[in-house]
């Protein structure tokens, strides 16, 4: 379907891809009218320093936000904020809002994200046990974080490690829980894993796999225990919870928008409403440079999707779809990662992981998949292009560290 006619555009949700998707309808020439629905308070903002910098206080929240309240303004883009929707009409073209009114569009960006996982134990409604996925989650756990406080994290993902990162540095005792037999089971190798392990061990944080949560124990409403499922009980100020996230995805389903494991998308990001686009944390799209649909949970997915649609929509050619990319900084360490790890057969270590700064290479029959790269930005931004292209290297040249990355990308092209 043509939408280049398009005259009301409206987005729903207030995250990286709705920004993304009202600047680049902007900058595609739209002259219509937009309107932002979120339902936070704040307009769109950044979520990765939330558990970084933000977290310890050394980013002022005027930072956090991608353009000021003048821009949308200038642009001429209406903000709906601390407003839910509650229903998509797809006949009349109308997003409904809970207070009463609603927003017609020509077309519709759904950009809703995810939320966290619910702690599914008793005690979960403690006061002082917290998600972390928002500023207002920020706001009401950073007064706790104070010298000497016992934190108990639930979940050795990035949001955890990183939380515990912030939480040794500012002196809290931190103790970190994993159901899985080592961290950062479900997206990285046990090499990598164990590099985490020893570091957040030499850190001082303690690090438990295979370890299940079975209960918080409150005194007065206020958590104080975390009862483990072998029966230890473990002193508790603080819980934060980081045991994975869930797709927004509700109101597209109820207004039968195709998905699974997140709102069905095509390389465009439209939906199977020609009219409808998803993107973000909501969407399941065709991993290009993987033959397979899956949601990329990342800035880079929600960057490029609000290109894409707002690209559609305006009717211009198609945005270059780049390698899957993430990050993640725990204490002086950064975590560079490109591709998708998923399906690796083989790995190879570059460099020394004792001088905390190599990579590690994932394999599939011979081509690179992706990389994990500590502190070293050349064997990341060389990964980024050699995944794009298919690359097959022998594991002996990836090991060589006396050719550089550059020299190696040269060579494979």
């Amino acid at each position: 379907m043509d939408l280049s006619g398009a005259e009301r555009v409206v987005i729903i949700g207030g995250g990286q891809a709705a920004a993304q998707a009202c600047a680049s309808l902007r900058l595609f020439g739209f002259q219509g009218v937009i309107t932002l629905v979120g339902e936070e308070a704040a307009l769109p903002y950044q979520r990765p320093p939330l558990s970084k910098a933000y977290m310890k206080g050394e980013l002022a929240e005027e930072r956090l936000y991608f353009k000021p309240a003048a821009w949308y303004e200038d642009q001429n883009i209406d903000t709906v904020l601390s407003v839910r929707a509650t229903k998509i009409d797809r006949s009349a073209q109308t997003v409904e809002l809970e207070h009463g009114g609603s927003v017609d569009y020509d077309a519709l960006i759904i950009a809703t994200g995810s939320r966290p996982r619910a702690l599914p134990v008793e005690g979960a409604d403690l006061d002082g046990v917290f998600d972390l996925r928002d500023l207002a989650d920020v706001e009401r756990i950073r007064p706790r974080m104070i010298s000497g406080q016992k934190m108990v994290i639930v979940g050795a993902g990035y949001i955890g490690l990183e939380a515990a990162a912030v939480a040794r540095q500012m002196g809290l005792d931190v103790t970190v829980l994993e159901m899985e037999d080592r961290v950062l089971a479900r997206v990285t190798s046990p090499i990598m894993s164990q590099f985490f392990t020893d570091e957040h061990t030499r850190q001082g944080a303690d690090i438990r796999t295979g370890a299940r949560l079975a209960s918080l124990k409150g005194a007065d409403g206020k958590v104080s225990q975390a009862v483990l499922a072998d029966g230890s009980e473990l002193d508790a100020d603080i819980v934060l919870v980081g045991i994975g996230i869930l797709p927004n995805v509700e109101l597209a389903e109820e207004a039968g928008i195709a998905c699974s494991n997140g709102i069905l998308t095509d390389q465009d990001a439209r939906t199977n409403d020609p009219r409808v686009f998803a993107a973000g944390d909501c969407a399941a799209r065709p991993l290009v440079h993987y033959g397979r649909k899956g949601r990329l949970e990342s800035v880079h997915n929600a960057i490029e999707q609000g290109k894409l649609s707002a690209a559609a929509i305006m009717g211009k050619p198609r945005p270059t779809e780049d390698c899957p990319w993430f990050w993640s900084d725990q204490y002086d360490l950064k975590l560079q990662i490109a591709g998708l790890s998923q399906g690796y057969d083989e790995t190879v270590v570059r460099g020394d992981p004792e001088e905390r700064k190599f990579a590690v290479f994932y394999l599939q029959n011979g081509k690179l998949i992706a990389v994990d790269a500590i502190n070293s930005p050349p064997e990341f931004l060389a990964s980024k292009k050699l995944i794009m292209t298919g690359a097959r290297l022998a594991p002996e040249t990836l090991s060589d560290t006396s050719k550089s990355m550059k020299e190696i990308a040269a060579a494979a092209v």
